[in-house]
């Protein structure tokens, strides 16, 4: 595992050239308290060593994937804390501008702002961005692809002004990323594009490098006399490994820190080791939301350096052209890409669909999800502003306003806790020692039918609700997540192994989902699979003590078929 450096900083000789001098200045003006930097422990694979408290089991499955029962007397994640003010927008253009209102009420730029320092780590031995550096400081964008709300971006503005250096962004683009199909890449260019052209209107100069970043991210440091890199964080393997080789292969004088900017409270700070379930990772998280779930200042016009003046406009379909994804899983309608059609999304389930949220995000029949998870993923918005406009609503939708903040902070930061500290968090390997024993010890139990991949796939199965759905999946990009948890459990009910359960569904999930490989998506699958952050229930074939679900159960929760009906789901005997 690559372990970055935590530095402490030397408070006699603090340097305005000083990345952690800068972090400290901003703290020492605040009157903040300092905090001893150390290295990061590492966290092991597999579950806490301590066992669990044993909690009142739930007879039904909880709303997202990655849940398990949340008994035990603590409170859901809320931001009850903050003062909230009835929003007063009528419309979607009110609506964007009370965000632009809210960032320029919380300072008037980055550098009157009291930036937490937790939410960065440096990376590199060095921590000092030389004097006479023409090319300043580069972000480089990666999983946050937004400009506003982007803890990364105005830290690396911080940093730009303070120094009254040039400022810039990256983003390198691969031809092939995992199963990631053309959907998937239109939909983050899009966002890219858009990304574009609020940079300009910045005067911030923005760079598409076409490439691996390996490669393109040091030799455009070393071509424009770049003093400093700031990146974003992500905790699979993949990501990260590139965050390594860059580290790496950047000039030994330039500096590379990280910046957590997806998750409410920074990943290292939250936990320093893999947590076995929400209910251990809940109050660590709501115990730090005072410090970390505030407001976002403004990217403001950058001052320094001459913009974007001699930077050629990004030739978008040379990019296209150099992709290698499959093509035949073409984009959806109903989600177009960018940080716009993400506040569209986020203004219509604040004033529409959330006061059914509590009752009803477990009914695939009614629309009351955010459907923001595509947006998140590609980070187009921050779930951190989703969570300070929900919160607004809370004296009118308190319960749903509490139930949306436990999926959109303690679910999702949990199942980035679990990437990042479990290297199989995509395995039968990462599984807690019960699962994966059960699972083992019905290994052999007869599967009745057993289905192929391409069965699958084309929705051929005798399960009408299945089938639709696995449709809705193909066509839409998305899939209720009640509906993920059965679909994902009937994969491992009507497959060979247990192994090829987690791989075909993870393999589904990642061609078609617009939220494909992501963290919560691993932990979905995992939960579903092989009991990640739930605990063990009734004994039973093929299952063992994984949580069951069935047919007749959805029945009992929603209209089955009223749903079947919508997605043409049929059913089909199994041939041969």
């Amino acid at each position: 595992m690559f372990i970055p450096t935590y530095w402490r900083p030397n408070f006699n000789n603090i340097n305005c050239s000083s990345i952690v001098g800068l972090l400290v200045n901003n703290f020492v003006r605040q009157r903040a308290p300092i905090y001893t930097m150390k290295r990061a422990k590492s966290g092991t694979a597999g579950a806490s060593k301590k066992a669990p408290k044993k909690e009142k089991k739930s007879a039904e499955p909880a709303a997202s994937s990655s849940q398990e029962s949340s008994s035990g007397g603590e409170e859901p994640a809320s931001s009850s804390k903050l003062v909230q003010s009835k929003p007063e927008y009528k419309n979607f253009e009110q609506f964007l501008a009370h965000l632009v209102q809210q960032r320029s009420e919380s300072a008037v730029n980055i550098q009157e702002f009291p930036f937490k320092k937790k939410r960065v780590r440096v990376l590199s031995k060095v921590n000092d961005v030389r004097d006479k550096c023409t090319g300043g400081v580069v972000y480089w964008m990666s999983r946050d692809g937004r400009v506003q709300d982007n803890w990364a971006l105005l830290f690396a503005q911080r940093l730009a002004l303070k120094l009254e250096m040039p400022l810039a962004v990256v983003f390198c683009l691969v031809p092939k990323f995992l199963n990631a199909t053309i959907r998937h890449y239109k939909f983050m260019m899009g966002g890219l594009q858009e990304v574009e052209e609020q940079c300009r209107e910045l005067g911030i100069p923005f760079h598409l490098l076409l490439g691996p970043a390996v490669d393109r991210l040091p030799e455009f440091v070393r071509s424009k006399d770049v003093g400093a890199v700031v990146c974003d964080f992500a905790p699979l393997r993949v990501p990260r490994k590139w965050v390594e080789d860059v580290a790496k292969a950047l000039p030994k004088n330039v500096p590379l820190t990280q910046v957590d900017a997806h998750n409410v409270v920074p990943l290292w700070v939250a936990s320093d080791k893999q947590e076995y379930a929400a209910r251990t990772i809940r109050n660590k998280i709501n115990s730090k939301l005072g410090e970390f779930l505030s407001d976002f200042p403004p990217v403001i016009k950058h001052p320094h350096g001459e913009g974007c003046k001699k930077v050629k406009p990004i030739d978008w379909p040379a990019a296209y052209a150099m992709l290698e994804c499959d093509m035949d899983v073409d984009e959806v309608k109903w989600a177009k890409p960018g940080y716009k059609a993400a506040c569209l999304q986020l203004y219509e389930f604040c004033s529409r669909r959330l006061g059914k949220f509590n009752d009803k995000r477990n009914d695939p029949t009614v629309d009351a999800l955010s459907g923001l998870s595509p947006w998140l993923h590609f980070g187009q918005i921050s779930a951190q502003r989703c969570v300070l406009e929900v919160q607004r609503y809370r004296s009118q939708h308190k319960a749903s306003a509490d139930a949306y903040c436990e999926e959109a902070i303690v679910r999702r930061e949990l199942a980035d806790n679990f990437c990042y500290y479990n290297e199989n968090y995509d395995s039968l390997k990462g599984l807690s020692p019960w699962a994966y024993q059960s699972l083992e010890a019905h290994r052999k139990d007869k599967r009745d039918p057993c289905y192929t991949l391409e069965e699958l796939e084309q929705s051929l199965t005798y399960d009408d609700l299945w089938n639709s759905a696995q449709l809705q999946l193909v066509r839409e990009g998305k899939m209720h997540g009640f509906l993920r948890m059965y679909w994902a459990k009937k994969i491992l009910e009507w497959t060979a192994t247990p192994e090829q359960a987690l791989e075909y569904a993870i393999l589904l999930n990642d061609k078609y989902s617009l939220d494909g490989r992501d963290p919560n998506g691993y932990v979905g699958c995992m939960w579903s699979i092989g009991g990640i952050h739930d605990m063990g229930w009734k004994e039973r074939a093929i299952f063992g003590k994984i949580r069951y679900m069935n047919y007749q159960g959805c029945k009992r929760k929603f209209d089955v078929n009223a749903f079947v009906m919508r997605y043409g789901g049929k059913v089909h005997k199994k041939k041969g």
